[in-house]
């Protein structure tokens, strides 16, 4: 059976994320820096050979694929499609709050003293999303097996239906924390990381019904772009 992969996007840097506000499940757009960055990714990614394009339902993932769709050699063939079940986990009352305040709330939950404390542990995201789903006031906030099932199968379907139509490569934009639990969720050894980088690439392989884990956290493709920009006014 033909082998799948998949080109996992953290979308653009956005206005909460410049000025540090907690962005689940609410949304703001691209700043013109971010909107740079993901067209110099599109570059670096334009002769990658894509058979569809995915993207949370986001406003922001969904601005950061049609940039990148739009720099693509073959971009206008590719099918895109967006699923809500790769949408950023929600973090419910604590939503559009300041990073800090919410990084300083859900350590002291779980008994640790600050966040590096937190991160420099055997934390799991399981106790991470029982922890913001304890501290929201509004019940917004996901249990986890409803928070794990929505992110796996999300992932999962839009790489088996790419395999039952003979395998390839797929472009798929979602969010740093919801990659970052994915990858927990792949290999549970993988460290419980924070802070994946805007338009970063996580590639992970899809075969016979199971994941692995090519390369996490890339921002070449980024790099490249701004090369192939340079190159173009020389």
């Amino acid at each position: 059976m033909s082998e799948t992969t998949l080109y996992i996007v953290r979308h653009g840097k956005t206005m909460f994320n410049t000025i540090e506000r907690v962005q689940g499940w609410c949304d703001t757009p691209l700043t013109k820096q971010g909107q740079e960055g993901i067209h110099f990714l599109g570059k670096g990614l334009k002769d990658i050979d894509f058979s569809y394009a995915y993207s949370s339902d986001s406003g922001r993932a969904i601005e950061t694929a049609r940039i990148i769709l739009s720099e693509h050699t073959k971009g206008k063939e590719i099918p895109y499609f967006i699923d809500k079940r790769i949408r950023e986990w929600c973090f419910g009352s604590l939503e559009g709050g300041y990073d800090m305040e919410m990084w300083g709330v859900i350590p002291r939950v779980l008994n640790f003293q600050t966040y590096d404390e937190m991160f420099t542990t055997d934390v799991t995201f399981e106790q991470i999303a029982n922890a913001i789903y304890e501290t929201d006031t509004a019940g917004w906030a996901q249990p986890y097996a409803e928070l794990k099932e929505r992110v796996w199968s999300g992932f999962e379907d839009i790489a088996h239906q790419c395999e039952k139509n003979n395998g390839g490569n797929v472009l798929v934009v979602s969010h740093g924390l919801t990659i970052a639990f994915l990858l927990s969720l792949i290999d549970p050894s993988q460290p419980v990381r924070a802070g994946l980088l805007n338009g970063s690439v996580t590639k992970v392989t899809y075969k016979n019904g199971r994941f692995s884990i090519d390369s996490v956290n890339d921002t070449s493709y980024i790099e490249q772009g701004k090369q192939q920009t340079r190159e173009s006014f020389m």
